[in-house]
Order: structure tokens, then C-alpha cells, then sequence
């Protein structure tokens, strides 16, 4: 439960603080005096956004603190998980800084909106009056009924359930696109990778292929000048190998006499050994040489074929033909990885469905034995509430669709008197029943819920009397097990309170200022006296104001 509230420069306040007891706590004050002020801060304390509008001062920061009493709601998971620091007694802080940033603290440790936000889920509920018509909205029907079903953890299982096969269709549709785009592909690709297997390629193929294109094209011709070359190198008389043998052994007779006739006489004789290997590699070469046209035409037309190819393929190495090739049998490849992609995606959808229909059926049925739960305690209420022909018809009906919260749909109709037919609650209910049903649910809520806080704003929209009076004792029967505030116009639920607030406005020299304080009794006594009778305050109010309060 919230324990004190501290506001410092928003708004039309400049400085307040306050303390707050468990219990019934009443708010009260004119029109414009400030109530909804008190609201926006609890608002900037539980995570919603701020402006700069928020500064009464726009050269001073704004701070927001608030402290809670925490210790018997099991929350210190949630500051584990968050890596925050447990106190029983937690102070969450908000500043609003002149520059427009904003900054949020829980127990000095910096935290951004969404941990707020997911932390004040389990500190206080406001009510405010246009949450009375969300009472017509199927969301808020079904969340209604959960609770009283305890679907929660249920619920939870089958949205993050739901969060995967919605992940898995979305998968299986970009897969099945673009299966069905490679598909369009696909014949043409492996007409090119069939092309390029058969013709075998090999890196540095080309460069050998036209090497021994062009040696058998112009055998004749290289023979010829082979065998030339022979004839003049082994040729008996003058040939060359027998000009370096004579050379050799003319030198030979004059290496002695000199270190450079030795050296001549040694590179004569290198020489002699290089051109008589020479001389023999011709030989080979000769004898190697066969006139083979067979050959050359096969050699030709594999040329050819890569020449074609790489044509096709707008490249001019062998070695490009085979990335391609490469990259045609990756995009094969990778069309077989997406029919088994698309096998598992299947098989996983249909585990999913099958787990998410066993636990729509599990919600389904605790939510069909809530209804009448629901619907007796919201009858027994409303009888109190002078409502005692009233009648509620909730069908619950298995969908085949998904939904966020399970598979169910709802018709929650509704009967305010006798021989009337039942209706949508937003089209038959007037708004002094929509706000009787809505303290109803609330009230039914708070024995299910462990919610420390509840904050009415204005719920007894459109009743009086008798009826206000009912309200209120439904009120203060919710505070015996949680904190509960009610900002009201009616003195019949004021005086229900065992604490009164008063928010007031006054003007400061240039300077309008709203504070909130608690009431002493007799400042109590006055105040519902004038909730009665207005700023005059007579004697028969002032009774009628002690008889509320006894």
C-alpha cells in the first residue's frame, strides 16, 4: 500500500507532502480544486509519460516520490529478476527536469518507464470514470472472468505459446514466398549447373587446352623447323656439337698454361653438355610429334564449349565458370535446406496448435465454471445496490481463431428489470448502473486479486441516496483487505472514510496553489456538511453530516 506522497513543483503545487493510512481513504474538494493534480502524480509515479506542461516552475525540476509498504505481497522476485534493491519500504521517484527529460528511481536505483509501469501493476489501480465504459469492452469482460477462473498463469502460457506459432506462420509464409519465387528459377538454374557439370571443367584447363591446340594445328610447321634445328646441330662435317668438340679439345692443349684458358676450357664444356641436352630434348620433341586430327578436333570443340560458356556467362576465365557453378549448386542447395526448413516449420506449427488448443480448452473450461460465480455475486451486490432485477447472460463459445487470450467468444448481456430483454451492456446499461456494476466487479475483484491499492475516481457517477449510501459501505468492506481511496462528490460515501482528504485551491498573491491535507473530525463534520448543503452550512446540515459519520 502507498504509505506518503511527496510533490514538489507540479502543476498548481509547489510543495506538498502526505501520509497515508491502509484502510478507506476519502478525497474530496470543488470542481477544479486539484483532485485530478493529485491523479496526474500518482500517474508519473506508476510510469506514464511527463512534459514540461507538468512544471509549475519551468526553471525548477519536478520530483514525485512516493513510498509503499510492500512487504507482505510477495514482490522480491520482481526486484531479483530486475536487478533492483528489496525494501519492505519501496520509494519510487520520478523528476521531470526543465531541459523536458525525464528520470525514474525505484530505492535510488535508476530504472526506465517499462520496469515502472510492470512494477505498478502490482501496487495500485485507478479507476478512473472512463474505465466504467470499458465494462462493455470484451477485454475487459474476459479479464473479469479470469480472475475469478484463475486463468492467469494459463493465459500467460498460451500468449507466449501463441507469440512462437504466430513467429512460426510468419517464417513459414517468407519461406513458402520464396520457395515459390526459386521455383520460377529453379529450371533454368539447373539447366546452367547441368551445363557446367557436363562439361567438366578443371582450373587452368584453358590455358593447357590452347597450348596443345596451337602444337597441333602447326605440327608440320614446328617439325619442320625441330628436325632444321637437328640437322644443324648433329650434322657431321660442320654441325654445331661437332664445332664445340673441336673447340674443347683445342682448348684443352692450352689450359694448363693459364687460370684463363682453364676458365674458357670449363664453360666450353658446360656449353657442349647444354647443347647436347638441348640436341636431345629436340629429339623427344620430334618423336613426340604425331599428326593426330582426331585429337585436335577434340581439343577444338572443348575450347570451344568453355569459349561458349563463358560467353553465356558474361566472364573470361575458367576459374569464374566454376564460381558460378558453385553458386548454382549453393541456390540447389539451398532450395532442398528450405523444403526441410519448411517440413520442420510444419511439424512445429502443428505441435504448437495442438498444445495451444489443449490449453484454450483448459481456459475455456475454468471460464465456464466462473460464469455463474461471477454472475451470482454480481446479482447479490447489485440487489444492495437497488438494482434487484437485475440479471446477467454470459455464453462463452470455442472459436477456431486464436485470440490474445484464448479461443473464446463472449456475449456479455445484460437486464436491469423484469420482462425486458437482455442487451449489450454499453447500449441497454444507463451510467449510474454501469458505474453500480462496475463497483460490483471491482468489489468481487478485490477477493481474488492481490492488489494492495485501489483508487475510485468519481465511480458513483450518477447515483445518490440510498444507493451512494450502499456504495459506500461496498467500499469500506473492499478496504478491510486492501487499501482502497474514493474522490467523490457524494457525502453519503465520504463519510464512509476513516480518513478524509480535502484538495483545495488558493490564490497567493499572483499565485494559484492546490494542497491536499487530512481533516480533522470536526473539519470533517463541516466538510460533508457543505457536500450537503453547499458553502452555507446550516444546522440540520451539520446534524445530518454527524449522523453520516456515526
Amino acid at each position: 500500500m502507498i504509505t506518503s506522497l511527496s510533490i514538489k513543483n507540479y502543476a498548481l503545487i509547489e510543495k506538498l507532502t502526505i501520509d497515508f493510512s491502509k484502510g478507506f481513504s476519502i478525497i474530496t474538494g470543488e470542481t477544479g480544486a486539484g483532485k485530478s493534480i493529485i491523479l496526474g502524480a500518482l500517474g508519473l509515479v506508476l510510469g506514464k509519460r511527463a512534459d514540461l506542461t507538468s512544471l509549475k516552475n519551468k526553471e525548477e525540476k519536478c520530483v514525485i516520490e512516493a513510498q509503499f509498504s510492500i512487504s507482505k505481497y510477495n514482490l522480491r522476485p520482481f526486484f531479483e529478476a530486475n536487478d533492483l534493491d528489496y525494501e519492505d519500504d519501496t520509494i519510487i521517484r520520478r523528476e521531470i527536469l526543465p531541459s523536458g527529460k525525464s528520470r525514474a528511481f525505484i530505492n535510488d536505483s535508476p530504472v526506465n518507464l517499462q520496469e515502472l509501469q510492470e512494477l505498478s501493476l502490482f501496487l495500485i489501480d485507478i479507476h478512473s470514470q472512463h474505465q466504467t465504459q470499458e465494462l462493455s469492452e470484451e477485454k475487459v469482460q474476459f479479464e473479469i472472468i479470469d480472475a475469478i477462473a484463475n486463468n492467469l498463469d494459463s493465459i500467460l502460457e498460451y500468449q507466449t505459446l501463441l507469440k512462437s506459432y504466430k513467429s512460426d506462420k510468419s517464417k513459414l509464409n517468407s519461406l513458402l514466398k520464396k520457395q515459390a519465387e526459386s521455383y520460377k528459377e529453379q529450371e533454368y538454374n539447373t539447366f546452367l549447373l547441368n551445363e557446367l557439370i557436363e562439361a567438366n571443367l578443371k582450373s587452368g584447363e584453358q590455358e593447357t587446352l590452347e597450348a596443345d591446340f596451337e602444337k597441333l594445328n602447326n605440327v608440320e610447321i614446328i617439325k619442320e623447323s625441330i628436325d632444321k634445328s637437328l640437322a644443324i646441330a648433329n650434322e657431321e662435317q660442320i654441325g654445331v656439337m661437332h664445332n664445340l668438340k673441336e673447340i674443347k679439345v683445342s682448348l684443352q692443349k692450352i689450359a694448363a698454361f693459364s687460370p684463363e684458358y682453364f676458365s674458357l676450357l670449363e664453360r666450353i664444356t658446360s656449353l657442349t653438355i647444354e647443347f647436347d641436352d638441348i640436341s636431345d630434348e629436340l629429339n623427344r620433341c620430334s618423336e613426340k610429334l604425331i599428326n593426330d586430327p582426331e585429337q585436335l578436333e577434340l581439343i577444338s570443340q572443348k575450347l570451344q564449349l568453355i569459349y561458349n560458356l563463358q560467353k553465356k556467362h558474361q566472364v573470361s576465365t575458367v576459374d569464374e565458370l566454376l564460381e558460378i557453378q558453385t553458386k548454382l549448386e549453393n541456390s540447389v542447395l539451398e532450395l532442398g535446406n528450405l523444403e526441410h526448413e519448411i517440413a520442420s516449420l510444419n511439424d512445429s506449427i502443428q505441435q504448437k496448435t495442438a498444445s495451444l488448443d489443449d490449453i484454450s480448452k483448459e481456459i475455456h473450461t475454468k471460464r465456464v465454471e466462473a460464469v455463474p460465480v461471477l454472475s451470482q455475486q454480481l446479482i447479490s451486490i447489485l440487489e444492495t445496490l437497488g438494482m434487484p432485477n437485475v440479471r446477467f447472460k454470459m455464453d462463452l463459445n470455442l472459436a477456431s481463431t486464436y485470440f490474445e487470450n484464448g479461443k473464446d467468444e463472449l456475449q456479455f448481456l445484460f437486464s436491469a428489470n423484469k420482462g425486458s430483454d437482455f442487451g449489450l451492456l454499453k447500449k441497454v446499461a444507463s451510467g449510474g448502473e454501469m458505474s453500480r456494476i462496475m463497483l460490483a466487479v471491482k468489489a468481487i475483484l478485490a477477493q481474488y486479486s492481490k492488489l494492495p491499492t485501489l483508487i475510485f475516481d468519481e465511480i458513483d457517477t450518477g447515483v445518490s441516496g440510498e444507493i451512494a449510501n450502499r456504495m459506500g459501505e461496498i467500499m469500506k468492506e473492499m478496504s478491510l483487505t486492501m487499501q482502497i481511496f474514493a474522490i467523490t462528490h457524494l457525502p453519503q460515501i465520504a463519510a464512509k472514510g476513516t480518513a478524509h482528504f480535502k484538495v483545495s485551491k488558493a490564490t497567493v498573491g499572483e499565485d494559484t496553489q492546490s494542497e491536499l491535507r487530512l481533516l480533522s473530525n470536526e473539519e470533517r463534520v463541516v466538510e460533508i456538511a457543505q457536500m450537503l448543503s453547499g458553502t452555507v452550512v446550516s444546522d440540520s446540515a451539520l446534524n445530518h453530516a454527524k449522523a453520516l459519520l456515526d
